[in-house]
């Protein structure tokens, strides 16, 4: 499956649109990993763990979006745009989307 945040890609047409994809999570933090993160902000510095929660969080929700692609029978998923929510205190969603379509070379 071919994602791409471009509109078209070069050397190939698209042939059908097949409407917009998505794919979502919701992860929260863990408290151990809070407190830490708490302390780390005392002294600055990446947040490591958090860093990796959203890592974690923008490729399920990726892997979604492109099941979904392939349900509908896309070969690709072109203009893909991530999002992020607050859902409650320590939880968030992360959307990827994007437009399935069918594409063939040139």
């Amino acid at each position: 499956m071919i994602t791409s945040n471009l509109e078209l890609i070069p050397g190939k047409r698209v042939v059908a649109h097949l409407g917009i994809v998505q794919g979502s999570t919701v992860r929260a933090k863990h408290v151990g990993k809070d407190i830490f993160a708490s302390l780390k902000n005392i002294v600055g510095g990446e947040l490591r763990s958090y860093t990796e929660l959203m890592q974690e969080a923008r490729a399920e929700a990726t892997d979604r979006m492109i099941r979904e692609a392939e349900s509908v029978g896309a070969n690709a998923v072109l203009n893909v745009r991530f999002a992020t929510t607050s859902i409650a205190v320590g939880a968030a969603e992360i959307l990827a989307y994007g437009s399935a379509v069918k594409i063939e070379d040139i």
